[in-house]
């Protein structure tokens, strides 16, 4: 997984996140009947991992479980839907998707599944620090749309504070890869390597 692959499953999350917010709120008794159904789902694809063994059955269980977290963050953002819940979505997405990565990266051994791990960790870090970043900005831009032209402005500052902080988060991840991709080389290359890597992320 290269930082291409971790900027995609940013994007998808946050594809899946404009998806959600577009979406109606339900009554109570739909709430409760998708609900429910989400539960007899995640069951029954709970059940059918028993066929499996090993490491494809660990997979099979964590995927639906991702699969249930995902749905009943998606339904709370439906029934109730405001910022906060339109960003729990998000994370579980993101974490559903770290839960799914770290189990593959069993099939991995030594250097190779360090790096895997550190990876899906990064993959988990950039959508959390978007969503993060998205909540912040919406909810700056609900107060900023009910108030003076000076709570604008501090809306604005707002913003461009949570993106900030979303970068910082998104690189340090992206440099923890780096570093331990360092971990396949040894002596004055590995050094080199790790300069590299600091001197690209600006880390000292």
């Amino acid at each position: 997984m290269n930082k291409l692959t971790i900027n995609a499953i940013a994007l998808a999350v946050t594809l899946a996140f404009s998806a959600g917010a577009m979406a109606e709120s339900m009554s109570k008794a739909d709430y409760k009947v998708a609900k429910h159904k989400i539960s007899v789902e995640y069951k029954s694809a709970k059940s059918a991992c028993g066929s499996l063994s090993g490491n494809a059955k660990d997979i099979c269980v964590a995927e639906a479980k991702g699969k249930e977290a995902i749905s009943k963050a998606d339904l709370r953002a439906s029934y109730q839907p405001t910022a906060k819940t339109h960003y729990e979505a998000r994370v579980a997405r993101a974490e559903s998707g770290y839960s799914v990565a770290k189990e593959r990266c069993d099939d991995k051994a030594g250097t190779a599944k360090d790096v895997c791990v550190k990876e899906a960790n990064a993959a988990e870090t950039t959508a959390k620090a978007d969503a993060k970043a998205q909540m912040k900005i919406t909810e700056a831009q609900d107060i900023a749309n009910v108030k003076s032209a000076d709570a604008q402005n501090d809306a604005t500052r707002k913003s461009v504070d949570a993106r900030l902080d979303a970068s910082a988060e998104k690189r340090d991840a992206e440099y923890a890869v780096a570093k331990e991709k360092c971990d396949t080389y040894a002596g004055s290359a590995k050094d080199s390597c790790v300069s590299q890597a600091k001197a690209r992320f600006g880390k000292s």
